[in-house]
């Protein structure tokens, strides 16, 4: 349902997506102080992926032979491959840039769709494009000394917006028949075995549970992964039935401002190439996406 003035409801739950993804960003920085980066994005992705399950075993009927391929693709690109690029990335970078460098996701979608999936752009776009390229390149060199220096764990978080650029894209262009819901639910159960496998035959997992100074950092990625995921996917599809998906993706201006906050907060360094980069990628996301925002589906 679509109205012309959102709901109170509406307003109410968009601010809690944006804590929930905002926050995703602090969650994987504690996550890491008791366990590897892979590891975490292998608890990340089995637990958002058996928790969704009760919200999707009616919507298997729905999926036909021809999905299940595309399905396993978009929860490698959509998910199993970000988490770990976000994983490895933060071991280096600051939660708050992380969470701005994410922004990019909506211009990695634009390029990847007028590249390669042939859809139409206009002038404006390309614009905002550059302007958040700009801004981008000014977060990966920002530093406390003013001068530029090169952080190539950045790049890491530029995969994962491009994989997430594919990722919608694919969901547009070959699998338009199916609800978000369940794409997103049944990629993600397709992928969360073999991480769970991953998780417990190939690292000490299993034995490192049952020490007591881990249990924090795992409930952070479990949080992660059980909120950070799966709840917000619920909320996110029920903002959209309550307005519609312009209004729901204004989330992506809101959530580099939590993560920034809760990074400072946290004590991480702000530099004001940080704000210039954020204020420029914000800015680029907005000219590009002016008359009619994309659908977002952003999986943290």
């Amino acid at each position: 349902m679509q109205t012309e003035t959102p709901p109170l409801k509406a307003w109410l739950l968009l601010g809690l997506l944006a804590l929930i993804w905002g926050s995703s960003f602090l969650l994987i920085k504690k996550g890491l102080l008791g366990f590897s980066p892979d590891q975490l994005a292998a608890i990340r992705i089995a637990s958002a992926g058996f928790v969704l399950l009760p919200f999707i075993l009616r919507r298997f009927k729905t999926v036909r032979p021809h999905h299940w391929l595309k399905l396993i693709c978009v929860g490698l690109v959509g998910s199993f491959i970000p988490a770990f690029l976000f994983a490895f990335a933060q071991t280096e970078l600051p939660s708050g840039v992380t969470g701005v460098l994410n922004t990019f996701t909506p211009l990695a979608t634009l390029i990847i769709g007028v590249l390669i999936f042939r859809q139409p752009s206009r002038l404006q776009q390309w614009v905002g494009v550059v302007i958040g390229l700009l801004g981008t390149i000014l977060l990966i060199t920002a530093s406390a000394s003013g001068e530029l220096e090169f952080n190539r764990y950045a790049l890491l978080i530029i995969a994962a917006t491009i994989c997430y650029g594919l990722n919608l894209n694919l969901i547009k262009h070959h699998i338009p028949d199916l609800g978000a819901l369940t794409i997103t639910g049944v990629s993600l159960f397709l992928v969360a075995p073999p991480a769970l496998t991953y998780l417990v035959l190939a690292t000490p997992f299993v034995s490192q549970v049952a020490e007591p100074e881990l249990w924090f950092p795992l409930s952070a990625i479990l949080v992660l992964g059980i909120v950070g995921t799966a709840m917000a996917l619920i909320i996110f599809n029920t903002v959209v039935k309550l307005t519609d998906t312009t209004f729901t993706s204004s989330v992506t201006y809101l959530i580099p401002i939590v993560a920034l906050i809760l990074g400072i907060i946290d004590g991480e360094p702000f530099f004001i190439q940080q704000g210039i980069g954020m204020a420029a990628i914000l800015s680029g996301v907005w000219i590009a996406n002016r008359r009619k925002r994309p659908p977002l589906n952003y999986q943290r």
